[in-house]
């Protein structure tokens, strides 16, 4: 089988023997080339032709988004970043995501967290998806305008929605056409620590509702979009009479912290009205056997379809074991659980 051939770029030669000890360990990637500065990339780009790019945000001369923006351009190719956890750098990170990077991954800290682990995995995972990156498939035009609309009478009560690789985009698309009068929206987006308090603050100005970062103990109330935050599983729990959100730092389930099957089998378990689950693009399979167990208590369940997907895994798996009951486009995910 042919190596996945990744360039690295990022100009502290500390950090580009990290990226690069992190890839050596899985012998089907090869290490073809490093750069210190998006000059030196682009023509290393161009000569090398390497199927996956790691790039820093931060660098001199030209930073990683307006370079990422020229890369996806004049010759789309699957890009990870490697961002700090800062506010800045964690606001840059989903700005390039948005703008069509395949993932991101944090740099190490002092703590001693290997937080490069994934990025074997997921060079794999884009190597696969870099026809469908090159040919724009994925890609639709401009974010949709939400349509003013009113949920209707017979809709859901509750709504969960999970999503990984390339969900940062897709979810932008979904939440700006839910209504503002929504029933309570409980979200996980895979993403690293620092970032999902900037994400929430994205999502909040592209949705009619109101997006926030989950806190342990808060109610659910109509209107309001729970976004899980990074390291922290989301559920749901029995607060008096009413139901609020929960979270954990339990172990990580199918590799994730938080986890989507985590909050799908938590609504299945608690919830006794009527509640919609969507599965969005991503690598893996997290979230498919939480989205069949409440398949199994009779709620409706979707999964977003392989054209419109970055990465058709997670929506693959829940198809492929009975958890979903429909496949639907991206552009029609909200429109099929709000109506």
């Amino acid at each position: 089988m042919t190596p996945t051939r990744v360039l690295i770029v990022d100009d502290s030669p500390t950090m580009r023997a990290l990226v690069r000890h992190a890839l050596s360990k899985d012998h089907a990637i090869q290490v073809v080339g490093e750069a210190s500065e998006p000059h030196e990339a682009r023509e290393k780009i161009k000569s090398l032709d390497p199927d996956v790019v790691t790039l820093d945000v931060e660098m001199p001369g030209m930073n990683g988004i307006e370079f990422l923006e020229k890369i996806m351009r004049l010759r789309p190719t699957p890009v990870i970043m490697v961002s700090t956890l800062t506010r800045p750098g964690a606001e840059a990170t989903l700005a390039a995501l948005e703008l069509g990077a395949f993932d991101c991954v944090a740099k190490p800290t002092a703590g001693g967290v290997d937080t490069l682990a994934t990025l074997p995995g997921l060079v794999r995972e884009a190597k696969l998806a870099r026809a469908m990156i090159g040919a724009g498939t994925n890609r639709l035009a401009g974010r949709p305008v939400a349509t003013p609309r009113r949920v209707r009478e017979n809709g859901p009560e509750l709504v969960g929605i999970g999503s990984s690789t390339g969900g940062v985009e897709a979810l932008l698309q979904v939440v700006a056409k839910i209504p503002a009068d929504t029933p309570p929206v409980m979200i996980v987006q895979h993403l690293p620590g620092t970032f999902t308090s900037s994400f929430a603050s994205r999502l909040d100005n592209a949705s009619p509702a109101h997006v926030v970062e989950a806190r342990s103990g808060e109610v659910l109330k109509p209107g309001h979009i729970y976004l899980a935050p990074g390291g922290k599983h989301l559920t749901i729990r029995r607060l008096g009479g009413s139901l609020a959100c929960a979270l954990d730092e339990h172990d990580p389930v199918q590799g994730h912290r938080p986890s989507v099957d985590v909050l799908f089998a938590s609504i299945a378990r608690v919830f006794e009205g009527r509640a919609t689950g969507a599965i969005l693009t991503g690598m893996g399979r997290d979230g498919a056997q939480g989205l069949l167990e409440m398949r199994q208590r009779g709620f409706h369940t979707l999964a977003q379809d392989e054209a419109t997907s970055l990465v058709y895994g997670m929506p693959r798996v829940a198809w492929e074991i009975g958890a979903a009951e429909k496949r639907v486009p991206l552009s029609r995910i909200a429109d099929e659980i709000f109506g």
